[in-house]
């Protein structure tokens, strides 16, 4: 229930703080008072659009905050306890709505900052408002189906109904896209198997092309190499007569230092050339004539080139390249047995959802007609003596299961029954939206309903039991009721004041005497007498025996 309402620079408000008990909470003030700030505050706190327009002239900012017992909402803590937004004490929770001159909007829950769109989800369950013109949104069949499911307790079966069916539309939604990508994809997929299949028959391995270019260039210049080894080698053959002078030079017996490198150096520069002949003649081995080896690197250099220029890419990246390929084709044999298993998938969606929509079909249908018969009575309570209510259904597979409902009327037994708007009159439309509102209410575990002028054209006795219909819903329902009917008024556990005193409203509680007045003012207006005084005392009075 809403146990406190805090508002600061709110529209005309400058600052209010409103507690608000159980049971049936009453509204009242003249026209023009600014009731309707009430229904303002709590929408931007159920999560409603913020506009500057609420934020009181001069100030920088709205702030709207209010407190709920969750008590006996274990769905709706275990929702905040997931969320990590549990306060000290579960059983409460405070929700915050900032709105700065900039446009801009905060929201918070228990002090925590949380989307717009989570603070709508979680003010859905903690409060239901209705409006004076509540007739004209039950004339929508999605409002008309939600209030029966809420009379047969199905809410949550529906709202598990509706996750499958968005499940498996979407599911469809993506094979669709993928079976268009792979129709798409099918000339590129013949494509790729024929360039990879090219390209694996030549089978070039990673640094291949190098390689064959050095082999080609080793091949080519055989000859000339051959010619340059074997001079080279010569020259290093006739080197008697030094090797003869470095043993003279290791003959001589002198400590001098720039002997003793000479001889180090003489010695050491012998053997690099020793080497140096044995890798060259090592080398020599290894180079040879092969007209036929050569033949077949420039076919393979060939081919590369060509399949180089066809792919477009270099010829030392055609490794890389057919990987590349191998994998986009890989990718769309991927995607082609994903097919397959996303049509499970939607299948075994479509299962689920066919199932628990039955199940939903039936127990809405099994509760219509209880559903028809309760507001017929309250219809008859309220005036339409004659009145009978039906629910007709129309299969229709979609979000709200297998099918659409029509709230059905009949405020004349000479004439069928037929759709609420096109058989009601205004009036009948507001006492039979009434009705409807009230049943839905008994059974709905929202622990909040807020009446805006429901009661708007209902006067004398059928006010009088518009009244203790809502206070009997107020038993287990904390009813708040905007009202102009003092019958109504009277009834109220708690009776709340609207005023406006130049640019500032304010709404107060009422003291036993102080309601006396305030109910006098709504039965005689400004001229209230000793009369309207004692007519308002009978009210009162009946209402508490």
């Amino acid at each position: 229930m809403l146990k406190q309402l805090t508002l600061q620079n709110f529209v005309l408000v400058t600052a209010l703080d409103i507690d608000f008990n159980a049971g049936l909470t009453t509204i009242t003030g003249e026209s023009g008072a600014g009731k309707s700030i009430l229904l303002n505050a709590l929408g931007l706190l159920l999560g409603e659009r913020a506009r500057t327009e609420v934020i009181r002239p001069g100030a920088d900012k709205a702030d709207v905050c209010a407190e709920f017992d969750l008590a006996h909402l274990p769905a709706v803590q275990a929702q905040l306890a997931e969320a990590e937004l549990l306060s000290e004490t579960p059983e409460q929770v405070l929700v915050r709505r900032v709105v700065s001159s900039q446009g801009r909007s905060r929201a918070f829950v228990n002090g925590i900052p949380v989307t717009t769109a989570f603070l709508k989800d979680l003010g859905e369950q903690l409060v239901d408002i209705h409006g004076q013109h509540e007739h004209l949104r039950l004339a929508n069949r999605n409002t008309q189906l939600s209030l029966l499911d809420d009379y047969a307790g199905l809410t949550k079966t529906a709202l598990e109904v509706g996750t499958l069916y968005r499940d498996w539309q979407a599911e469809i939604q993506r094979i669709e896209v993928l079976e268009a990508r792979l129709a798409s994809a099918a000339d590129r997929q013949d494509l790729l198997a024929y360039q990879l299949q090219e390209l694996e028959e030549f089978d070039l391995k990673a640094d291949e092309f190098r390689v064959l270019e050095q082999d080609h260039k080793r091949l080519s210049r055989a000859h000339t190499t051959l010619a340059s080894l074997q001079q080279a080698v010569d020259k290093l053959e006739e080197l008697d007569d030094l090797r003869h002078a470095v043993r003279q030079i290791q003959n001589i017996d002198d400590e001098h230092p720039d002997l003793a490198s000479g001889q180090a150096n003489l010695v050491s520069a012998l053997g690099l050339l020793d080497d140096a002949s044995r890798d060259l003649r090592h080398y020599q081995d290894k180079v040879v004539v092969d007209p036929e080896a050569m033949a077949l690197i420039e076919s393979r250099l060939n081919i590369a080139q060509d399949l180089a220029r066809k792919h477009r890419v270099e010829p030392e990246a055609l490794h890389t390249h057919a990987a590349a390929l191998r994998a986009d084709l890989d990718a769309l044999d991927a995607d082609g047995s994903s097919l397959g298993d996303m049509r499970i998938r939607a299948e075994a969606l479509k299962q689920d959802f066919d199932k628990q929509a039955k199940t939903l079909s039936t127990k809405r249908r099994k509760a219509a007609p209880k559903f028809g018969k309760a507001v017929s009575q309250f219809m008859q309570s309220l005036g339409i003596k004659k009145g009978e209510f039906a629910i007709a259904f129309e299969e229709h597979t979609g979000e709200r299961g297998l099918e659409r409902a029509e709230f059905m009327v009949t405020t004349n037994p000479s004439f069928p029954a037929g759709p609420l708007t096109q058989i009601a009159s205004g009036g009948e439309q507001t006492r039979i939206g009434l009705s409807i509102q009230i049943v839905a209410a008994q059974n709905s575990a929202l622990p909040c309903l807020i009446l805006d002028e429901a009661d708007v054209g209902v006067g004398g006795t059928t006010a009088d039991t518009v009244g203790r219909i809502l206070r009997d819903l107020g038993s287990h329902t904390q009813v708040i009721c905007i009202t102009h009917a003092p019958q109504v008024a009277a009834l109220g556990d708690s009776h709340y004041r609207v005023t406006k005193k130049g640019d500032n409203t304010q709404i107060q509680p009422l003291s036993d005497d102080h309601r006396i007045e305030e109910l006098a003012r709504m039965l005689a207006g400004a001229d209230i007498t000793d009369e309207t005084r004692e007519y308002a005392r009978t009210l009162r009075g009946g209402a508490i025996h």
